[in-house]
């Protein structure tokens, strides 16, 4: 299967507001070229979800656009995927079932999704664990299963909200890396949102940090490293000086 082309992303002196409420974002403009990977960092309550929202599709912005490769996102649900905080697994269908219900949904062959669905296991190191149920799966298990069910159809766009937050710190980093060399294999533009400003510097080519009330863009970090990235890069002293500058960052805007 041909990887399609990573997407293009507008957001456009968007604001929203949610019945008549306070403006959660104002007039936030960013772009995404394909194959950026855009982590979205900032205080609770800052919009970075809705953002995400946003760009799926799943609300609709107050004033100004949104558009993933010139169309509304309405329009280009079939070139993206969502990944939540949680994995969403449904518990009575094994993990490969799982990773392959979105062919499954759109008639692939079962022949076909199947492949793919073991494909996709192999490269997050779950192809053992196909048959087991998500109630057999630790939470970095699950989350891999999640990543690989969002792949399945190889989007053009990744969104993902916190999806390793609640994990600890080794599985994090592991996720990290995995995702990054999905990427690897199959490219994609995303957008991230995350509390860890560190992972967020180890993944991101640039990392935007929003202020609150309402939210808003305050700054843009670009960060330097190329890909491919491996776990080595977290030792190193540049890498160590963008994660305390992104912070410093973070605090000035943290009650902003």
């Amino acid at each position: 299967m041909n990887a399609p082309r990573a997407a293009s992303v507008a957001i456009e002196n968007v604001s929203k507001r949610f019945a008549g409420g306070p403006e959660v974002l104002a007039g936030v403009s960013l772009t995404g070229r394909p194959g950026d990977f855009v982590a979205l960092i900032g205080p609770s309550g800052c919009g970075k979800t809705t953002l995400l929202r946003l760009l799926a599709g799943l609300t609709l912005p107050s004033a100004g656009a949104v558009t993933i490769d010139g169309v509304i996102p309405a329009e280009a649900r079939e070139r993206l995927a969502f990944i939540f905080q949680e994995p969403t697994l449904l518990p009575w269908l094994t993990a490969r079932q799982n990773v392959e219900l979105p062919l499954r949904l759109r008639g692939a062959a079962a022949e076909a999704r199947q492949t793919r669905a073991l494909e996709l296991l192999r490269l997050v190191g779950l192809e053992g664990a196909a048959a087991q149920f998500p109630r057999q799966l630790s939470g970095g298990m699950k989350m891999r299963v999640s990543l690989a069910r969002a792949l399945t159809r190889q989007p053009g766009l990744l969104l993902l909200d916190e999806p390793f937050g609640a994990l600890d710190e080794l599985t994090r980093n592991r996720l990290n890396e995995d995702l990054l060399r999905l990427r690897e294999e199959s490219p994609f533009t995303a957008f991230f949102v995350t509390h860890s400003v560190s992972e967020a510097v180890f993944l991101s080519n640039r990392v935007i940090v929003l202020a609150a009330n309402p939210g808003r863009v305050a700054a843009e970090i670009m960060v330097p490293f190329p890909y491919p990235r491996r776990a080595e890069l977290r030792e190193s002293l540049d890498y160590q000086k963008l994660v305390a500058h992104a912070n410093a960052a973070l605090r000035t805007y943290q009650t902003a």
